[in-house]
């Protein structure tokens, strides 16, 4: 646990966001919670394998694969990329719910434009991350909404190495697996490609509001 990043009883509300936030519409509801799901105050620490070391000087992030023109930033040229930040909540399928988090670092959609576009047959995204060889798939309309974010930061803070930093996929509307953690790439594909977890039993999608946690 980062007990640094702890949160206040009450709950982070998305009108307090300052005026240019996107804020992500699942913040919006009436209630934030997903069934089977309870909110945690503090910033819990889970992955498959443990956090890779990553040296910033070799640090690459590749969007390739079914794009116009497959493209490569290292980290002061990916540094240099307009930012957004992003309000969103944070739902894990172990279960609990970080809500309120804000989130800064580059628009999908930005970097998917950089890289000329999808091609018309790229449906899916299968995002590639530094610790082993973990991926996890992603529909392409779902990695291109507007709250998505590759993100450098965490509620005004570098993310820490043990919750993906330096650079981690946001996908706020799924379960947090989707958000794969350590982000070295991001191959479009033309159809659907189970990643790490869900060739071991996680569903496909992993919508949180239609408890989409498992393939059963």
């Amino acid at each position: 646990m980062d007990r640094l990043k702890d949160q206040a009883d009450n709950i982070p509300s998305p009108a307090d966001a300052a005026p240019d936030v996107i804020v992500s519409p699942d913040t919006k509801r009436a209630n934030r919670i997903p069934a089977g799901q309870s909110r945690t105050k503090k910033w819990p620490v889970l992955d498959a394998s443990g956090p890779p070391v990553i040296n910033p000087d070799t640090w690459k992030l590749r969007i390739f694969g079914l794009v116009r023109h497959p493209v490569e930033w290292n980290w002061r040229e990916f540094g240099k990329l307009p930012r957004v930040r992003v309000f969103s909540d944070f739902h894990c399928v172990t279960r609990w719910s970080r809500l309120g988090n804000t989130w800064t670092g580059v628009s999908t959609r930005k970097l998917l434009a950089m890289a000329g576009g999808a091609l018309p047959e790229a449906g899916f995204v299968l995002a590639h991350g530094y610790d082993g060889k973990f991926t996890t798939n992603v529909p392409l309309a779902d990695f291109l909404e507007e709250d998505v974010l590759v993100a450098t930061e965490h509620d005004g803070e570098p993310i820490s190495r043990d919750h993906g930093g330096p650079a981690r996929l946001i996908v706020p509307r799924l379960y947090a697996w989707k958000s794969a953690k350590w982000l070295s790439g991001v191959e479009l594909i033309a159809s659907d490609r189970p990643g790490f977890w869900e060739s071991n039993g996680y569903h496909m999608r992993g919508n949180p509001w239609s408890e989409e946690r498992y393939s059963w």
